[in-house]
Order: C-alpha cells, then structure tokens, then sequence
C-alpha cells in the first residue's frame, strides 16, 4: 500500500456558519441581546412548515419547552452565538418564535427607611 491509497480525505461534519445563517447578518443587539427571552409562538392547531432547516427546526424545538434565553438557547445547540440570533431573527420575523426583554432588575430599597423600620422593629421587640 502506498502513501497515497493509505490517505482517504475525511467527512467534513462542520456546515460553515453562513451556509446556515444563508448569507443574513446579525440583529441588532437591541432586538436580540444575551438575556432577552425567547419562546415558540402559539401554532393555533398549524403544522410547522417544511421548509426550515434543520438548524431552525431543533430551534423551535426547544423553545416550544417555554421562555429560554439566547445564551441559553445557544448553549443547547452548540451553535455559534452569532448564528443562533441570526437564526432566531429569522424565526421571529417569521412569526414562528415571540420574544420578550428580561424583566427589568427591581430597584433598591432605601437604606434610610430600612434603618427606621429595623429601628421601629428594636423598640417594639426588644
């Protein structure tokens, strides 16, 4: 056997990400960010088309469990990030997927009314 019969070229298992994203670019980090949480819209008794790709099937696969984020959402694929939310667009222009910014943090407590209301509690109690 020769060198050259020894030497068989391999599958390729890596799609190159514009292949997936067909040549679409990334949204803006205002319509999809890392926390902004992303669901399957309701299907109203429809079947899912045919046409998605394999790639945005499994996407609405798992979202259709409830809200994930898109870090989360990429995590599960294994995806790049990058294509995931171009992926995700897609899906949300489409009507396929609805998303919702994170829920806004809550504000502080005043530390003045925290002090009198632990004070007000001494006086009572002891």
């Amino acid at each position: 056997m020769t060198g050259a019969e020894m030497w068989e070229p391999e599958a390729a298992e890596l799609v190159r990400p514009y292949v997936i994203t067909k040549g679409r670019g990334l949204p803006d980090d205002a319509q999809l960010s890392l926390i902004t949480l992303v669901t399957a819209a309701p299907e109203e008794g429809l079947q899912r088309p045919t046409r998605l790709s394999p790639e945005e099937q499994r996407l609405l696969d798992i979202c259709s469990a409830g809200y994930l984020s898109v870090a989360e959402i990429a995590g599960h694929t294994r995806l790049p990030l990058g294509v995931v939310k171009i992926l995700l667009a897609s899906l949300t222009e489409g009507g396929y997927l609805l998303t919702r910014a994170p829920v806004a943090r809550a504000p502080l407590a005043d530390r003045e009314i925290l002090e009198e209301v632990l004070n007000g509690l001494r006086r009572k109690f002891g």
